[in-house]
């Protein structure tokens, strides 16, 4: 038996049963392939069905807004995928008439879909002929053909997907690419694979010399950029001062406490004295709690975020635009970052620390 046919061989008996591989729907199938971008099948699935569930045709996407969409989004992390699949709904409807398309040609066009996403919804719902090549397909390769090249590296992407197109099934290509990327995710795992039970075993290169652990190759990640948030939790009777965060950074769009970010971390008494907060908060000031500092990580920044409680605040912050107090109890009406309804999970009154 070839490798593509013993993997399909494989895959008929071990699938997972995913709701994505019930449907011909190139819309359907949209939705799982940006949602699971970055995200492992199990944290992904709720929020398949969610969006599903609220948006059952592209032209309810199109016509939602996008603080409901970001939202719907919260918690999955790179927001700019749900903005970017907002924007892909409205060009369907206007380019498209409605009709999702299902042709890599008119799918690579769209926003947020590269090769590797035109190729999945081509695949899977017309068959068309397009090797869909993700991390798992990219481990699977390089250890049974026993490829050095570095799977991050810019020849990386050319070589395995021509190495790809090669094996698929020509006849069977959606089938041929869920099976390599269901093989690559649940067999042939990036730690601890199943070696033992695998079918590819007596053709592997990587099990036949001792370089199951040692592919793929992975070029070392861009350095880490270390960022000090100090969020200001501005409370007045039952309401607190909330933001929303303008373009340019990270989070876009989303909500949160005001923030002062600082270049190193400060001591919150410290901060409270400095111009840039005298100027917004005036001199009399009180701290009253402070939280954190807390670690969040993203995928090239390392955030240090401290949640500082004053009162006796003065309000010359009027002038933000961005900055407006609303009640305690609408908070969870905004799309925010995980950091900011992870906070609100611990303190869901802002009770003072």
């Amino acid at each position: 038996m070839s490798f593509i046919t013993d993997i399909i061989a494989w895959y008929e008996k071990n699938k997972r049963d995913l709701p994505w591989r019930k449907t011909r729907d190139p819309y359907v199938i949209w939705l799982s392939e940006i949602i699971l971008q970055q995200t492992r099948v199990e944290q992904g699935m709720p929020y398949f069905y969610r969006f599903a569930e609220r948006f059952p045709t592209v032209a309810d996407f199109a016509e939602a807004q996008e603080d409901e969409i970001l939202k719907l989004w919260q918690g999955l992390g790179y927001y700019s995928r749900g903005r970017n699949m907002h924007k892909t709904a409205q060009l369907v409807m206007e380019e498209h008439g409605g009709y999702f398309p299902n042709q890599y040609d008119q799918l690579i066009k769209l926003k947020g879909i590269g090769d590797y996403t035109a190729a999945a919804i081509s695949s899977f719902s017309a068959d068309e002929p397009k090797a869909v090549v993700d991390g798992n397909v990219f481990r699977l390769l390089a250890r049974y053909f026993g490829v050095e090249e570095p799977i991050n590296s810019s020849k990386a992407k050319k070589i395995f997907t021509e190495l790809a197109n090669e094996m698929i099934d020509k006849a069977r290509p959606g089938l041929s690419n869920q099976a390599l990327m269901e093989f690559g995710s649940l067999q042939c795992r990036p730690k601890n694979p199943f070696c033992d039970t695998c079918p590819l075993q007596l053709s592997c290169v990587a099990f036949g010399k001792g370089l199951v652990n040692t592919l793929p190759i992975k070029l070392k990640k861009v350095q880490t950029r270390n960022r000090y948030f100090n969020y200001l939790i501005c409370r007045k009777g039952e309401h607190v001062l909330f933001n929303k965060r303008g373009p340019n950074d990270i989070w876009q769009n989303l909500h949160e406490f005001p923030l002062i970010e600082t270049n190193a971390p400060v001591d919150p008494l410290i901060m409270l004295k400095s111009n840039e907060f005298e100027q917004l908060f005036g001199k009399k000031v009180i701290l009253t709690g402070q939280y954190g500092p807390v670690k969040h990580i993203l995928s090239h920044q390392k955030l240090h975020v401290n949640f500082i409680f004053i009162d006796e605040f003065e309000e010359h912050f009027k002038e933000k635009k961005n900055w407006f107090f609303t009640d305690i109890e609408t908070l969870e009406q905004f799309a925010m970052p995980k950091i900011i309804f992870s906070f609100l999970n611990i303190f869901p009154t802002l009770k003072k620390s």
